[in-house]
Parts: C-alpha cells; structure tokens; sequence
C-alpha cells in the first residue's frame, strides 16, 4: 500500500464463521468491521467510510444487491468499492452483480491467499485513485491548495455558515511588488519566494477547518470559517508580519526591504438569500484598499444591504 494508515475495510455477512474468518485473514492489515445484515451495513457505510465493502450476496431480508444499489444511491457511500462474497456459481447472478457496481467477486468456500490478493488489488486501486484526487487539488509549484480546491472549499464553507448562522471570514493576500521581484531578481526567485510565502501562509493556520490556497499568479486567499471578526482580523495582522518576518530581499519594493503582502478581508454572518458573489466582490475591494497602502491588512465586517 502507498498510504502507511490501515484501510478500513467492512465486511457484511449473516454468517457469523464468515466474518470471524473474515476479520482473522484481514485484520492484521486493516481496520476491520462487521455487519450481520444489510441495515447495519448501510449505517456503518455511511458513518466509517471504509475503503472497502465486502458484502454478502444472500442474506436474509435485504439481499445484497439490495445493499449495493442503496450505497450506490448515497452520494456519502457511492465512491466505495465493493467485492460481493458469493456461493452462487451463475454467470447470471456475477453480471447482476457487477452490473450494479461491484468490481469483483470472492466465491465460497474461502480461499485465503485468493481473499488476500483480491482485496490488495482493489484496495490498490483506491489509493492510486485518492493520491490523484489530492494531486489534482494540490498547486505543483507551492504545494498548497489549488484554485479549484479553494471553490470547492468556498462553496462548502459557504453553505455550511448559511445553515449554521456561525461568521464566516474570507481574506484575499498578494504579494507586494511581485512583478518588480521578478523582474529584479528573476522567474526562479519568484518561485522559490512563492514557495516560501505559501508555506509561512500555510504555518499561521492554527484550526483545521481554517484553509489557504493559491488563487492564481501571486495571490492567496485564506477561507475561515467560524471565527469572529476580532480573531479572523487579528489573524490577518499576523499573516502580514510572518510573512515581512522571513526577511526575504525584496530591494524593489517600495513598502520595505523586504518581500511582504497585503491582505484584503473581511467578517459576515451569512443568511440563506445572501449571496456569496457579493460577499467575495466586497473581499476583493478590501483587497485593493491594502495593497494602495501595502503591507497591512485591511479587514471589514459585510452585511448585505
């Protein structure tokens, strides 16, 4: 496996020798857990997340075709992939099955490197698919969140604080006199200055659901959610001076001798029919009013008129 964390895996059976033999084979690798019947395989799905069903054709009740058609229907559970344990020896019964969304069969009885070697490979694939996932969502040059990252982040944040009614902060950074950087010290220095800041960006963040990408050329945006405008203000302030605190050469400023930013934000308790272009554009004006003064950030709270 390219993760070093166990993958979790759930095993659904009615047959109580299946999921002890079960768990003995896998549990050594993985987090292992259990569900007699189709019920409780839906609602460990949807609370664990696993990274593997292993679910049993025939059960009593609801079937396992039954269960798969309900994950698959779950936008929570759709993505998890699932080996169907069978007894059944019908090409008719295998393609309902794969046709429905199962990507392998385990067939009764049990053969224990066989077990092994199917879940290995299916659990495989699930990692290679995550680690594209994070690619995709990761800037190549700064290793901080993309532009895309930020959306999806946005708009989850967003609606969250709509539903909740908690302040929601949003801040846009740019680097001081970026272009002049360049130009002074040249294109390999202002990538390594972009690093640099993205990670001094990066080390201010103090809660997990506070998040930074880039947003595009020299400019960041931070996303923090329920914060209060004194904190989410107080915590601009300080972005301004770790960054001006890493004392990298900037000659070509005007706003000091070093490279520093401007930070443009600002505090809202968004409503259901507030609108969140709204919000950001005024954001963006907060932007433009730190960087005609540079080095400071600029924070005000929003209330929609």
């Amino acid at each position: 496996m390219m993760n070093t964390e166990k993958p979790r895996i759930l095993i659904v059976d009615d047959e109580v020798f299946n999921l002890q033999f079960l768990t003995e084979l896998l549990i050594t690798d993985h987090h292992v857990s259990t569900a007699k019947d189709g019920p409780k395989a839906l609602q460990l799905a949807q609370s664990l997340l696993p990274d593997l069903v292993i679910l049993d054709v025939v059960m009593p009740g609801m079937d396992g075709y039954e269960v798969i058609q309900a994950l698959k229907a779950n936008r929570k559970t759709r993505h998890i992939p699932v080996i169907f344990l069978t007894g059944l020896d019908n090409a008719r019964d295998e393609e309902k099955g794969l046709s429905l969304g199962a990507l392998d069969y385990i067939s009764k009885p049990f053969h224990p490197a066989i077990v092994k070697a199917r879940v290995n490979n299916i659990l495989e694939l699930v990692q290679h698919r995550k680690l594209l996932e994070k690619i995709a969502l990761i800037d190549g040059l700064t290793g901080v969140p993309n532009r895309r990252a930020y959306d999806e982040r946005l708009q989850h944040e967003w609606h969250r604080a709509c539903r909740s009614g908690e302040p929601f902060s949003l801040a846009f950074v740019d680097i001081d006199y970026f272009k002049q950087f360049n130009d002074t010290y040249g294109h390999a220095a202002g990538d390594l200055a972009l690093k640099k800041v993205a990670q001094t960006l990066n080390s201010v963040l103090k809660r997990t659901s506070d998040f930074v990408a880039r947003y595009g050329g020299e400019e960041f945006a931070f996303i923090l959610p329920s914060i209060s405008f004194q904190n989410a203000q107080a915590f601009a302030t300080q972005a301004c001076l770790e960054v001006h605190g890493m004392g990298l050469e900037h000659k070509a400023s005007s706003a000091a001798d070093v490279i520093t930013i401007s930070i443009g934000g600002a505090t809202t308790l968004p409503a259901r029919n507030q609108h969140l272009g709204a919000f950001t554009k005024h954001v963006d004006t907060m932007l433009y009013q730190a960087k005609e003064a540079r080095n400071r950030a600029v924070w005000s709270f929003f209330q929609e008129s």
